[in-house]
């Protein structure tokens, strides 16, 4: 066993160990906001979307999906928005930005026609990058 007498000096010795309690608790934190915020992040609105065989692409982070339900109700994210008002909503939601990719998904219920007239609006907007949304079909490669 080692004795360590006092010198008498005012010096304190130097701890050479790093404490990682700090940063774990740090990093709970963060997994705690992570999952919280992570289920905030998703769109929710349900329709029965046709399938694609493309292969997928990588998503942006901050993706605008445009969705038609079956019963021709427009969504901007989770939020209701008429057409007259789509043109406004998506400055909004975009800050202007004319050139957001448009994430469009419909329920396989609506017609071409009704289709067209949402995409007709986009254009009419300015929005010109409009990517479609499907399922992946299962021999997709």
């Amino acid at each position: 066993m080692g004795l360590h007498l006092n010198d008498g000096g005012d010096d304190l010795q130097e701890n050479h160990e790093i404490n990682v309690t700090p940063f774990i608790d740090v990093m709970l934190v963060l997994l705690i906001i992570f999952m919280v915020a992570a289920p905030l992040a998703t769109v929710d609105i349900k329709v029965d979307l046709p399938a694609a065989s493309a292969a997928p692409q990588p998503r942006p982070e901050q993706p605008v999906f445009l969705t038609v339900k079956q019963d021709l109700q427009l969504f901007l994210g989770n939020q209701s928005v008429s057409r007259e008002q789509l043109a406004s909503a998506l400055d909004a939601k975009t800050q202007s930005d004319k050139d957001t990719t448009i994430f469009f998904q419909a329920d396989k219920g609506v017609d071409y026609a009704d289709l067209m007239d949402v995409m007709n609006a986009l254009r009419g907007a300015g929005y010109l990058k409009i990517g479609l949304v499907g399922l992946e079909t299962v021999g997709a490669q």
